[in-house]
């Protein structure tokens, strides 16, 4: 496994970049560069600096055999005391070793803790862009959403059994699927965008960032969204 210091040292060079991303990405790349933070959520970071620093990792890449595109997504362990058995993106709050919150700490954050949940090596991974900071009220994390091309293709799994119960991928095909989409219903009454892909189903936080991305990349298609799935009183 790449050390920390090799992580930070590779996207020291070259943090973001755009070169040589298949053409297939560039409604993504359109959309992390206009969409607005209140057309992408409304919980937005509190005014007064409140919160933990946090980062995620939406790595797109290509699918084995003609499969398409694709999003690495990964299931917390149950034990876990927040968001236990959710899945979700790789991810997790800065490190001082990463760096200014306000600078490229979140690039470097989203990337480590995507290796150490997945074994991913960033080596092969292109950075490539950052939608606005968001929030989620329930753990007070304060979230980078850090897109980026999985430009070589590296075994991943499940690294510590205590954090992530499994490692999986999911076609944009499936997302966009109307057939793959719900509406969730939490118990506090709150609605939103859910999906039923691979034996799993994707909601929340990490849910509304794919819906949100679907929409602004023109991939959406029309979904029936009274079709509804109640969440249990755990969740």
């Amino acid at each position: 496994m790449t050390r920390a210091s090799d992580t930070q040292g590779h996207i020291r060079g070259g943090i973001l970049s755009k070169e040589g991303l298949p053409g297939w990405l560039n409604p993504v790349v359109r959309a992390v560069e206009t969409v607005r933070p209140d057309q992408l959520s409304r919980f937005l970071p509190p005014e007064d600096g409140a919160g933990r620093q946090s980062a995620v990792l939406i790595l797109f890449g290509e699918g084995e055999a003609g499969g398409g595109p694709e999003l690495l997504l990964m299931e917390r362990a149950g034990s876990l005391r927040s968001h236990a058995g959710q899945p979700a993106f790789p991810g997790g709050a800065l490190d001082p070793e990463d760096g200014d919150p306000l600078g490229d700490g979140p690039l470097r954050a989203a990337l480590r803790e995507a290796e150490e949940e997945t074994g991913l090596d960033p080596a092969g991974v292109q950075l490539f862009g950052v939608l606005p900071k968001l929030y989620i009220p329930v753990s007070g994390f304060v979230v980078s959403p850090v897109l980026a091309w999985w430009r070589e293709p590296t075994p991943v799994g499940v690294v510590d059994p205590n954090e992530t119960a499994r490692v999986f991928t999911v076609p944009v095909a499936d997302l966009t699927d109307p057939a793959n989409r719900v509406t969730t219903i939490h118990p506090s009454g709150h609605r939103g965008p859910a999906f039923l892909v691979e034996s799993a189903l994707v909601w929340g936080f990490t849910a509304g960032i794919i819906d949100r991305l679907l929409h602004f990349a023109g991939w959406e298609r029309p979904w029936d969204r009274e079709k509804q799935v109640p969440l249990d009183w755990r969740s």
